[in-house]
């Protein structure tokens, strides 16, 4: 990455380009083992994205009309609507996480006085899975992703402060 580059967080063909925060929530699915107090995780069960954004400059309602067209996707349009989707549910794209068989469950636009030419969204996704191969495709490019980033330089302007005893003691 170069410093200065905004990279935008891609929800299926549309770009959100000033995100203020990105979610992810997992869940895993608790087995209680028989005539034990153990209990084991078996399996993930959900996974949730929530991304707050802001809608900016004159494309601002193409970008809400888009992210609204994308949540009224049902599995009976998506052909007609992207092709692809009839295999694989939204791709979701960012700096954290690839996940593929996302669906929006919901979208909540504010407008303010303070902020007339902008619109404050807030999405959330859902993954709803097509097929065990997109699972495992999604999980492979969400760890080349997290491989990449690894060897990447860092282009954070964060620097790790001392810590120091200031006469605490």
């Amino acid at each position: 990455m170069v410093a200065g580059v905004n990279v935008p967080v891609l929800i299926g063909p549309v770009p959100l380009l000033t995100v203020t925060s990105l979610t992810v929530n997992e869940g895993y699915q608790v087995a209680r083992i028989a005539g034990s107090r153990l209990a084991q995780l078996v399996s993930p069960t959900t996974r949730t994205i929530t991304v707050e954004a802001v809608l900016v400059g004159r494309s601002r309602l193409l970008v809400k009309k888009g992210l609204e067209a994308l949540a009224l996707t049902s599995r009976a349009l998506a052909p007609a609507t992207a092709p692809l989707m009839n295999l694989a549910g939204l791709p979701v794209v960012c700096g954290m996480t690839i996940s593929l068989d996302m669906q929006i469950t919901g979208l909540r636009f504010v407008q303010s006085n303070q902020k007339r030419d902008a619109i404050d969204v807030s999405i959330t996704l859902e993954q709803v899975p097509r097929s065990s191969l997109t699972a495992v495709l999604g999980e492979a490019l969400d760890l080349a992703l997290a491989s990449g980033i690894a060897a990447a330089p860092s282009v954070s302007s964060m620097v790790p402060v001392r810590r120091q005893l200031g006469g605490v003691l």
